[in-house]
């Protein structure tokens, strides 16, 4: 269960995505770091934010939120009905119109330069379709 925002909360979005890859002390920490890690990569205009109680990745818009469940990582990319996914990394939530997620589980595999390719796609998206002000 995701934790609530609090209001009093003075840790950047960026230490509390620390925090979070720090309390999960099974496998589910490094994935999540190494997630994070290649999204980084991905896009360095990449801004880390902390919403619904988990991290989120934006660029002219959410590019993905990262969840964790006890057998799987998930990120779930906003727009992803709309992106690209020629190496089929999308395996949940398939049916939707506009979202889409990976889940990776323990001992899981991850395709990095496709992974990277999917971010790239998902912030093209975005910036194809800016947010309203």
């Amino acid at each position: 269960m995701p934790k609530k925002a609090d209001p009093n909360e003075t840790r950047s979005p960026s230490e509390l995505i620390d925090a979070r890859i720090a309390e999960l002390t099974d496998w589910r920490g490094p994935m999540l770091a190494r997630l994070r890690a290649l999204i980084l990569e991905a896009d360095p205009d990449v801004v880390e934010e902390w919403k619904w109680g988990g991290p989120v990745w934006s660029d002219a818009g959410i590019i993905c939120t990262g969840e964790v469940y006890k057998k799987a990582v998930k990120l779930t990319f906003a727009k992803g009905a709309s992106v690209a996914d020629p190496k089929r990394l999308f395996t949940s939530s398939l049916e939707g119109n506009v979202r889409r997620a990976m889940d990776v589980a323990e001992g899981g595999k991850i395709d990095e330069p496709a992974f990277k390719a999917l971010v790239r796609a998902a912030v093209e998206v975005n910036r194809a379709k800016p947010p309203k002000t």
